[in-house]
């Protein structure tokens, strides 16, 4: 008994050890407020900023239920991911975690789902670079590949350099948008409150009520929205991937 016993911690044992060894080489040059700024302001991007415009338009007040709704389960996601980060801290995050877990199988299933996924993000937020660029009439006869060119040339230079300074970029990149929605938000309070008209509209929550509710179009356009605020929620991950 105490035989097996032995056998299956030595098994354990090699098995922490070689999950450990991937991480041989590997440097944490990023500092807790860069992690913590760049995981916050991945979930500020063209999810956000270009696409709850039109979604507001399609599903109404319900959109900030959906916003609720998938903000805590991305919440306990996030908890039980933190849990797997106490227990091990790894360089591979979740990959890594599945790896151990799961097995390789489900580890390679993971990592190439999310490479593609960041590779589809990334073609996204390159498009509505340029989409915001030819929103500005000084730049409309620029074509737009121009600008989405480079956008991808700086985004690629960015991700060339040391993790230092890159991590050092992207926290003040973050720190900007952060500042935006507080922004935003201040000045969307201001209006609320002081009912200031707005292009002869008055502000305040009698729109909400007068104009169907807060599912003015049905419960199926909140539900279908629920693809696009999952997308916004996009990167919250990078804040347990030391």
């Amino acid at each position: 008994m105490n035989t097996k016993h032995s056998s299956v911690a030595e098994q354990h044992a090699a098995k922490r050890h070689w999950l450990n060894s991937q991480e041989s080489g590997y440097h944490k040059a990023m500092g807790n407020r860069q992690v913590q700024m760049i995981a916050i302001g991945g979930a500020i991007g063209t999810g956000l900023f270009l696409g709850a415009g039109a979604r507001l338009q399609m599903a109404g007040p319900a959109l900030a239920l959906v916003y609720l709704v998938c903000g805590l389960f991305s919440f306990f996601i996030l908890r039980a991911l933190g849990e797997l980060v106490l227990h091990r801290p790894s360089s591979g995050s979740f990959v890594s975690y599945a790896r151990e877990f799961l097995g390789e199988k489900a580890a390679y299933v993971a990592g190439w789902m999310y490479f593609i996924n960041w590779a589809m993000t990334g073609i996204v937020d390159i498009t509505a670079v340029a989409l915001y660029m030819h929103y500005w009439g000084a730049f409309g006869d620029v074509p737009q590949w121009v600008f989405a060119l480079g956008a991808l040339a700086i985004v690629g230079t960015m991700n060339m350099i040391g993790v230092k300074w890159f991590a050092e970029m992207e926290f003040w990149f973050a720190l900007v948008k952060v500042l935006a929605i507080v922004a935003f938000l201040v000045v969307g309070t201001i209006f609320l409150g002081s009912g200031k008209p707005l292009d002869g509209n008055a502000t305040g929550f009698h729109l909400i009520t007068d104009n169907g509710g807060l599912f003015p179009h049905g419960l199926l356009p909140a539900l279908v929205l629920v693809q696009g605020v999952v997308f916004a929620f996009a990167s919250i991950e990078l804040v347990v991937t030391p």
